[in-house]
Order: C-alpha cells, then structure tokens, then sequence
C-alpha cells in the first residue's frame, strides 16, 4: 500500500510502498477513506512531540472495514467507521469510572508480541496510534467506532480527532451551561469546533479570537456573536471590556505560552481557562497562582475533549446530519496523498482550517 512515511524531523514526507499485516486476534483491517491533517502530527514532524522512527503519521481518519481478525465482535467488512487514538481497555480504573479517553493501554495500540503491523522489506515502521496517512490501517478493534452508512466519510474524517477534540472541550470538559459567555482563542479546526460546541450548549456569547481575517470571518459565519483580531488589538483587554470583567469560559486551542496566558486572563472571577492546545513537552507557563486563588479562576485540561468515543462521536455524526454541527465550511482542501507536504506547508502559514487526504 501507498503511505507517508516521515524518516527525519523537519524533512518532508516521502511516499512510498509499505507492507500491511493480515489482520490478528481483535485486530481490524480498513480502507482509509479520508484522514484529515492535524496540528499534533506537525508537533511529531518538528520534534515538539517525541516519535521513533522510520514512523507513519495521520490519527484523524474515516474508512471501510475490509476484514476483522478472531475474536472481533463489534465490526464486521463493510461496515463504516472512525479511528481515534483514544484506545480503551475497559477494565481500568479510568475506564470504569467514566474517563476512558485517560486509558491509552499500550496493548491497544501496539502488539505486546513484539512483531509490527507494518513493514518495508522485512523492517518495522512505526505506527502511530492508527498511521492513517496510509491507504489501509490496521488497528484494534478498541481504536475504532461504527458509524451511520450516510455520513460523508472526508466530513466523518474530522469527527476522529479534531471536531472531537473541539467540541468536546464545551461539551464534555468544562459542560457550557446555556447563557454561559465564552471566548475562542485560536479559530483553526479544534477553535471552530469549540465554538461549535459553545453553540450547541446555547452559550449567550462566544467571542472569536485570531490574528487572522479570514478566519474571524468564518469563526462568525459558525457562530461566534463576537471576533477580536489580536494581530492590532490587546485580546485580553478587548475581551474583558465586551464582558465588563470575562468570560465564563475562555478555550485556549493553539498550544502556545502567550496565548495559555490571555485564557486565563479572559476568564472571570470564578470562570475557566480551559486547556485544548498542546504545548510542546519542554515547555511551561508561568501562572499568578494569586489570581487564581483570589479570584477563584479554574484551570481545566482538555484531552481529546474528555470523550468516550463510541458514545460521542455517532452523537456528533447525528449532529451533522441534523444540521447542528457544520463541518463542510471547515474543510479548506481536499488533497491526495502525494500532496500531503504541502498541506503541511499550508498549516504552518495558517492558510487553512483543515486539509483532508481523500483516498481514491
């Protein structure tokens, strides 16, 4: 099969001929219909993120199922579905008690034999959770969900890591009440699903915060009640004074130490910034531990938008097709694999808001 396969950091990606196993024991094989592009696995490309190497990138995908190995009970070929690395053992402490996306067992995403599902010449290539910039992915069943037969599967792509990740940091994480105000820090596709998210829960004010135009201007045709262009104005000060003193809720979704710092300056007496960025590994913020106590703010990390997979994500399908959730206008390109460097390129300009590689 036809995979990217990243060899070294900051280098593009070559395309090249890697060899798939057949599926084993709980294990599923299926045709990548679409993966869409997302800001971690650049964070893996430049080194923020540690990865081995020779590896295959891509965590965001939708696709077919073309064969399940012994024991696989919940999926069947043919059936339609979406990958996410939020793997899940179900007996866990994290598990039972509700959290499964903190699961992350090593045996869901690897296999504990040793041997590799993917290979070139007889030599392993490391598999990211589920390595979807690939035309076929095998993955344990756990990684998957099924999902209705009518959902597009390029607008589906984005439901497995991205709008999942956005949407749930309202929903799930810090649970938006209706009425509730809420600031959007970073418009790309994890900032447009928040604000989505805002929306869905019947926040009474969602104020979009970027450097960019285009995207302001798309943040307000998705919901936002307010945008704040923070290339020419104090985003923070701006925010504060809309309120008269912050937000309920203030979503950081980039991952950078300035912008972690205007969360939790939006946020008021009483409010949460709400972590959904990554932050490379090696770096910290500093934080006015008095403000936060004083002023009773809340720090929420959001990982994967607190989900359980395979009770969220049909939800959110549903919420397509019912109209709720917008995902066509969140699509900037629609590329083949070969053009996946510059994609990449295109994310590092802030150009889009999410490319996705269909497959043929």
């Amino acid at each position: 099969m036809k995979a990217a396969v990243l060899r070294e950091l900051n280098a593009p990606l070559s395309i090249e001929d890697v060899d798939i196993d057949k599926p084993g024991p709980n294990e599923v094989l299926t045709r990548t219909a679409a993966s869409g592009i997302c800001h971690s696995d650049l964070h893996i490309i430049t080194g923020d993120m540690p990865m081995m190497m020779p590896c295959i990138l891509g965590h965001e995908p939708a696709g077919v199922v073309e064969a399940v190995g012994e024991n696989v009970t919940d999926f069947k070929p043919g059936d339609h579905v979406i990958g996410c690395l939020n793997a899940w053992c179900g007996s866990c402490n994290y598990c039972l008690t509700g959290r499964p996306h903190l699961c992350l067992p090593p045996q869901m995403l690897a296999r504990l034999d040793g041997t590799s599902r993917l290979t070139q010449n007889g030599e392993p290539i490391v598999q990211f959770a589920l390595s979807s910039f690939a035309e076929n992915m095998l993955t344990h069943e756990r990684a998957l969900v099924k999902i209705r037969d009518d959902m597009p599967l390029d607008r589906a792509a984005l439901i497995g890591c991205g709008v999942t990740t956005g949407i749930g940091a309202a929903l799930r994480t810090a649970r938006v009440e209706p009425g509730a105000t809420t600031a959007i820090i970073g418009c790309g596709g994890v900032g447009l699903s928040a604000l989505q998210g805002c929306r869905i829960a019947g926040a009474s004010r969602i104020i979009a915060v970027d450097t960019m135009d285009w995207k302001l201007e798309l943040a307000r045709d998705l919901g936002a009640t307010d945008v704040v262009n923070a290339a020419d104005k104090d985003a923070v000060g701006e925010v504060l004074e809309m309120t008269g003193g912050g937000v309920d809720y203030a979503f950081e979704c980039i991952g950078l130490q300035p912008t972690i710092k205007q969360a939790v300056g939006m946020a008021a007496k009483g409010g949460a910034a709400v972590l959904v960025g990554v932050l490379p590994t090696d770096q910290e913020v500093p934080i006015n531990a008095s403000e936060i106590t004083l002023q009773e703010k809340r720090i929420l990390g959001s990982f994967m938008g607190s989900n359980a997979f395979r009770r969220d994500m049909p939800q959110y399908v549903d919420y397509y097709l019912d109209g709720r959730l917008r995902l066509d206008e969140m699509i900037s390109k629609r590329i083949p694999l070969d053009e996946i460097n510059p994609a990449f390129d295109a994310m590092r300009g802030g150009e889009v808001a999410r490319s996705v590689i269909v497959f043929d």
